[in-house]
């Protein structure tokens, strides 16, 4: 904590000239103790001897500065423990405290102030700035930052992951942004471009070394537990944190990104120049911008690739959504193609489906060619599966079929039909009345009908079918007993016989 400069000239004045005491001194000024010992230590005054009591501490003195200077990061716990076994008997806090004061202090480290080339580096890192809620879902809001090490310009995008498209994505952006690369690209360890590393030894993502290839650049991760040699980008984040995202409003991911566009290009390049506070940012990336990498004529296809298997209903899990693919390819393992706006399944080189990439959960995108297909498909299931057991058991039905589509009549309603003479009729006399229909050459369940009521009325059966009335015909033959009339007539005769006292 620092005090103001008339503060610290009173501490001394007050100690030097008017010989008040050091509590004294902190009452009056409102100031803690150790603030005026700390102000008298640095104006060269002794501390005075207090003449501190012995602590218990003191004999197991010689045994920590030994033990610390074998294991300096030892912890005050376990050497409690240690000492508690040679017999030390005080409390732990005290022995913490004095291991706090013996333990020797690691020494300052002092860095080189990095400078770069213009055109020689850019620092990449991701930066969370919180979530957003869409529909049922609570997705991260992952601001992906790329800072020129020479200019100090910045590119900032906002994604809703911080998956290897939204990676790749951001780098294809900011390359495009700038006009072109730099010829080394500096990572924290990140798992999007380190997978692993054991010392020196370190294996990249192979998307990352497939896009560092594209845009012919040296991805280069920072040395262990050097956070300083990214720090362009660090403080980028925090700038940005300050300067931009602060009390942001904004409708939607499109029109964030819009606006960072707009700072990125404004206020942000407005800035002073770290390297030089005469030029602006934006001045001194004009110098840098002739030095970069130029951009290959494609882009690089910045899309995440995994493979899905389709089950019983034809859709695509992906991301915790379902988007819908052609019903013929149901029961297959296809790839899904999928970056920041689009998810495409294909297989091999063939787009099946193509749909708007959802951030929501558990929706299903449906293209609807996909569900009409489906349904036609159970509809000539239905119809297929019908027809084939017809012609399993009468194959003369074949032949009709054949001839009723070439004249256009509706095979659905004719298959139902002849499926139901089959329920009333053996076959052999449904394959008689089919080859009788097709002499006659009239391919219709009417003259299938016929031909079995002519040949069963030939030999005096009754029709095999029962005709069913309507319920108000049917109503007429119900039998209805009449009610007895003698009451009626009782009725009547106590009725005379009270005309006939009247009278």
């Amino acid at each position: 904590m620092t005090i103001a400069p008339d503060i610290e000239a009173q501490i001394l004045r007050y100690f030097h000239v008017e010989r008040w005491r050091l509590n004294t001194i902190a009452r009056q000024l409102h100031v803690h103790h150790s603030t005026v010992r700390r102000v008298l230590t640095a104006a060269g005054v002794p501390r005075p001897d207090t003449g501190a009591r012995p602590s218990i501490v003191d004999a197991y003195t010689p045994f920590i500065l030994a033990t610390l200077e074998r294991f300096p990061t030892l912890t005050a716990a376990r050497l409690f423990g240690m000492a508690q076994a040679r017999g030390y008997a005080g409390s732990a806090s005290h022995f913490r405290h004095r291991v706090a004061l013996l333990r020797p202090r690691r020494p300052a480290e002092a860095y080189l102030r990095l400078r770069t080339l213009p055109g020689e580096q850019a620092q990449v890192d991701w930066a969370h700035f919180g979530h957003l809620q869409i529909g049922r879902a609570r997705r991260p809001l992952m601001a992906f930052v790329m800072v020129l090490s020479y200019s100090r310009a910045i590119f900032l995008r906002f994604y809703l992951d911080a998956r290897m498209a939204s990676f790749l994505a951001g780098h294809v952006a900011a390359f495009a942004a700038f006009g072109g690369a730099t010829k080394i690209v500096l990572y924290d360890n990140l798992k999007s471009a380190v997978l692993e590393r054991q010392g020196d030894a370190i294996r990249f993502h192979p998307m990352l070394l497939a896009l560092a290839a594209h845009y012919r650049f040296e991805p280069r991760p920072v040395a262990l537990a050097r956070g300083n040699e990214k720090g362009r980008v660090e403080r980028a984040i925090r700038y940005v944190r300050s300067a931009f995202f602060a009390a942001r409003r904004f409708t939607s991911l499109a029109d964030l990104n819009a606006q960072a566009d707009a700072w990125c290009a404004g206020s942000a390049a407005a800035r002073p120049c770290p390297e030089d506070p005469a030029l602006t940012v934006a001045a001194t990336f004009a110098q840098e911008q002739p030095w970069l990498l130029a951009l290959p004529a494609d882009t690089f296809p910045a899309a995440e690739h995994i493979a899905v298997a389709i089950g019983k209903t034809p859709y695509a899990r992906f991301d915790g959504n379902d988007y819908s693919v052609p019903p013929a390819y149901v029961r297959r393992r296809l790839s899904v193609l999928a970056d920041t706006e689009r998810v495409r399944i294909v297989e091999a080189m063939t787009v099946l489906a193509d749909h708007p990439r959802s951030y929501d959960r558990g929706q299903q995108i449906e293209d609807p060619a996909h569900i009409d297909a489906l349904v036609d498909l159970k509809r000539a299931a239905r119809r297929h599966r019908g027809t084939d057991e017809l012609v399993r058991a009468v194959p003369a039905l074949r032949e009709l079929l054949v001839r009723a589509a070439a004249r256009g009549y509706h095979l659905g309603a004719i298959t139902r039909a002849l499926q139901r003479l089959r329920q009333h009729y053996p076959i052999t006399e449904l394959t008689a009345a089919v080859a009788e229909a097709l002499a006659r050459d009239v391919p219709h369940p009417n003259a299938v009908r016929l031909a079995l009521e002519r040949r069963r009325h030939s030999r005096g059966q009754p029709p095999a079918t029962a005709v069913t009335l309507p319920e108000h015909l049917q109503r007429r033959d119900v039998i209805v007993t009449p009610h007895a009339l003698s009451s009626y007539d009782q009725l009547t005769g106590d009725r005379r016989d009270d005309d006939q006292r009247s009278d």
